[in-house]
C-alpha cells in the first residue's frame, strides 16, 4: 500500500471514533518524520510505502490510513533529550543565545526547552549552572534546523 496523503490527526478526532477502529502503529525516529518518501513497518509487520504528494512534516498520531474497521497511525519513538528549565528570562536568553551559535534546534513544551542529548551542551548547562534534566521523551515533531548564512 502507498499512502500519498495524511488522512488527520488522532488529536483533531472523537475519541469514539478512534476506539471504534483497530489500531496499528509505525514507529519512527525524529528525524524520520522529515522524509516525504520513504519505506516503513508497521507493529502487525505490513509494510508500507509513504509518498506524500503535498510538502509536509509527518507528526506523531497522523494517521496514514482509516477505514470503518482500522486505522494506520504515526507515533515517535523517544529521543534521548536534555530538558532545560531555565528559572529566568536571563538563562533562558544565555542558553538560547549559546544553543543559536552552535545551530542546535529546540523545541519548547510549556516552560522546558528540549534539545537532542549532546554532551557539550550537557557540561555547558553545568558550567552556567541552569537547571536540566537528561530524558528519554516522546517528541511531536521533527527537530529541524533552520537554514540560514552568515553572510
Amino acid at each position: 500500500m502507498i499512502i500519498d496523503k495524511i488522512v488527520g490527526n488522532l488529536e483533531d478526532m472523537d475519541p469514539k471514533e478512534i476506539s471504534k477502529r483497530h489500531m496499528e502503529k509505525v514507529y519512527l525516529e525524529s528525524a524520520s518524520l522529515v522524509k516525504r518518501i520513504q519505506r516503513v513497518k508497521t507493529d502487525h509487520g505490513n509494510e508500507l510505502g509513504i509518498r506524500l504528494r503535498e510538502p509536509r512534516d509527518l507528526l506523531a498520531g497522523d494517521v496514514l490510513y482509516m477505514d470503518d474497521k482500522n486505522m494506520i497511525v504515526i507515533d515517535v519513538l523517544s529521543d534521548d533529550l536534555l530538558v532545560i528549565s531555565p528559572r529566568s528570562l536571563k538563562e533562558m536568553g544565555t542558553i538560547a543565545h549559546q544553543l543559536g551559535n552552535r545551530h542546535m534546534p529546540a523545541q519548547f513544551e510549556e516552560n522546558d526547552m528540549l534539545v537532542q542529548y549532546d554532551y557539550l551542551v550537557e557540561e555547558l548547562l553545568q558550567g552556567l549552572g541552569i537547571p536540566f534534566k537528561r530524558e528519554d521523551r516522546k517528541v511531536k515533531q521533527a527537530f529541524r534546523h533552520i537554514g540560514h548564512s552568515h553572510g
